[in-house]
């Protein structure tokens, strides 16, 4: 064998295992967060009606058929239905969950909730609040250093849950 060649051997020899332990962990590490970052905006919408009919989903007729529900946008969180009994149906995304959760930029992930007339003076404010930082496309730590800084202000979002939605 030409010397060229034995050498071209050897490296590939000593590169393989190399590549294959940075393939492995590169497969780990996307099992591990599949979804390392926000996906486009699109991904996360849903055909109206049928949000609609998801958010209405979370609470019984007697209550759903009267309450506000809210759908995802381009913009943010709008209104679809208006209601009358104070409560808000609304089908949250994965970016409401825990800042550690490998489901925190799902495009995948949907919650339907109603929240009672309190929760919706409170949460979803919070939620509307969350979801601007989020299409804003800011990081998980940016999105937490604005929270609590809107927290230490009495800004936002649950010592003064009204201001959220400016």
């Amino acid at each position: 064998m030409k010397r060229e060649t034995v050498k071209m051997m050897a490296s590939w020899a000593l590169a393989l295992p190399l590549c294959m332990s940075t393939a492995r962990n590169a497969l780990a590490q996307d099992a591990k967060n599949p979804y390392p970052s926000m996906a486009p905006i699109e991904k996360y919408l849903m055909d109206r009606d049928a949000e609609i009919a998801l958010a209405r989903s979370a609470a019984p007729s007697s209550i759903s058929r009267d309450a506000t529900v809210v759908i995802l946008g381009k913009n943010g969180y709008e209104t679809a239905v208006e209601g009358k009994n104070g409560f808000v149906c609304i089908v949250e995304r994965g970016w409401m969950n825990s800042f550690n959760r490998p489901e925190f930029w799902s495009p995948k992930t949907r919650g339907a909730e109603c929240f009672n007339p309190p929760a919706a003076r409170t949460v979803v404010p919070y939620t509307y609040f969350r979801t601007k930082l989020v299409l804003a496309r800011k990081s998980k730590a940016e999105i937490k250093e604005s929270i609590k800084t809107a927290m230490e202000k009495k800004n936002c979002p649950l010592s003064r849950p009204e201001r959220c939605a400016s």
